[in-house]
């Protein structure tokens, strides 16, 4: 059994309140007290750990047990704690703008592949943000590179992981598929 401080209940919530509950909680906790999420969005598990990551966090790790993911988060304090954001964003009509000029350009869609089935940029290569570690040798270091999530958090952590490991070329682009106004497909 792990030692919490304080569990949250997120279970039956769908991208982003699991993040939104979660933000809103670790305010009132003191540096060092440990969270328990409860939820069952799948996509909770990258959220969770992108967002604990991106704010200074720490994200301990996940179970799961009969359908309910439980996410751990320790708290950390002021000094430790350096919101991480990636600094080349561009916007939904950039974006539009260099689809329309036809240029060689690569669309990541990190959200999870259930999201991707039911709307998705025309082109847009799927790779859920848990994924990217595997993929990163199927993608083109030289390539121009804008990454789309729901709200542009999950596509910061992506573009820093790109970033980091040598993609020169790499946008976030914000506020991402909960505000496209551009083409879109489906798969289902």
């Amino acid at each position: 059994m792990i030692k919490t401080d304080f569990i949250l209940d997120a279970k039956g919530m769908a991208c982003p309140m699991p993040i939104v509950k979660t933000r809103k909680f670790m305010k009132e906790l003191e540096p060092g007290n440990v969270l328990e999420i409860q939820a069952t969005d799948k996509g909770s598990t990258a959220d969770l750990k992108a967002w604990a990551e991106g704010s200074g966090h720490y994200y301990l790790g996940t179970t799961e047990d009969a359908g309910i993911l439980t996410h751990y988060i320790r708290k950390s304090s002021e000094e430790e704690k350096i919101e991480k954001k990636h600094p080349h964003i561009v916007s939904n009509a950039q974006l539009q703008a260099v689809l329309e000029e036809n240029r060689e350009a690569l669309v990541l869609d990190v959200r999870e592949s259930a999201e991707y089935a039911f709307n998705h940029i025309p082109g847009a290569k799927s790779v859920p943000l848990g994924d990217l570690e595997s993929e990163l040798e199927s993608l083109d270091k030289e390539a121009e590179i804008y990454v789309v999530c729901r709200t542009g958090n999950r596509s910061d952590t992506a573009s820093r992981k790109l970033a980091e490991s040598g993609f020169s070329r790499v946008k976030n682009v914000v506020p991402g598929m909960s505000d496209w106004n551009g083409p879109m497909e489906k798969l289902v």
